[in-house]
């Protein structure tokens, strides 16, 4: 167990950010003394910036937009992960300064799929997943990991989607056949911003979705997108995506602290009060 670690948050604009709550939580759970912050950074200042914190004592921080992708070309080591992935969320700063880049979405994702399924066997799913960003593909990883069958995508633009299909085996189907693609499936999966509050809505006809099949946005502002409320309404079983915020930010913590922390009751009904 370490002792008065400095960890944080970058990204532009941050926002408000969740982090600092969850981190914060852990450490008053577990009894550390250390600080979590939200560091503001512009993009012309992130090499900069970065090299400060890592002088400055930092642990290590998390990566949000727009700098998942841009702050590998500063990381002197990337795990595997983050490699098939394309895009790091976390970084250590080890013992000599040197930055190592992980990405803990695919975990995240994983974590909070099975808590949620806890029920169901999850090996040999097939799914459809919405959307080609960064985030699909650590979905997709995610779904990997756990052994899931034939995974469809679907994205808007589609060279996008075809990009991914180069990484991980999924079948790439055309965004306007992404409703009738849904027949067979055993979970839907939402990653575009669609549905996001000052979004567009996400257009989805779920009359050719099994009502055995699970729904999954990733989007949690708001909470309870339409995606999940139409699932719910219909009889799906839906997993909303706070889940995934809050367990891909266990092993961040680990690297840091050096404990890995439970998502507890607590915690949950913080961010709940929080997004309300």
């Amino acid at each position: 167990m370490k002792e008065n670690i400095k960890a944080g948050l970058i990204g532009h604009p941050i926002g408000h950010s969740l982090s600092p709550l969850i981190h914060n939580h852990w450490m008053e759970r577990y009894g550390l003394s250390g600080l979590y912050q939200s560091v503001d950074i512009a993009p012309e200042n992130l090499g900069s910036a970065v090299a400060q914190m890592a002088e400055d004592g930092y642990a290590g921080f998390n990566i949000t937009l727009p700098y998942k992708r841009e702050i590998i070309t500063l990381c002197d080591s990337v795990d595997e992960t983050a490699q098939q992935i394309g895009a790091v969320n976390t970084v250590v700063v080890n013992e000599d300064g040197a930055l190592h880049g992980l990405n803990t979405d695919s975990f995240g994702f994983a974590e909070n799929l099975l808590q949620a399924s806890e029920d169901t066997d999850l090996k040999g799913a097939t799914a459809l997943v919405l959307g080609a960003g960064g985030a699909a593909r650590g979905v997709i990883h995610g779904l990997l990991s756990i052994g899931a069958g034939d995974i469809k995508i679907a994205n808007r633009t589609r060279e996008k989607a075809e990009e991914i299909a180069r990484v991980f085996p999924v079948q790439v189907v055309p965004w306007e056949e992404r409703e009738s693609a849904a027949r067979d499936v055993s979970l839907l999966v939402n990653t575009t911003s669609l549905g996001m509050e000052g979004q567009g809505p996400l257009e989805f006809d779920m009359r050719h979705l099994p009502k055995s099949a699970a729904v999954c946005d990733i989007v949690y502002r708001p909470l309870e997108t339409e995606l999940l409320r139409e699932a719910k309404e219909r009889g799906n079983s839906v997993v909303t995506g706070i889940g995934m915020l809050l367990h891909q930010a266990r092993p961040a913590f680990w690297e840091w602290f050096g404990v890995m922390p439970e998502v507890d009751d607590d915690l949950q009904q913080k961010i709940l009060e929080a997004l309300s």
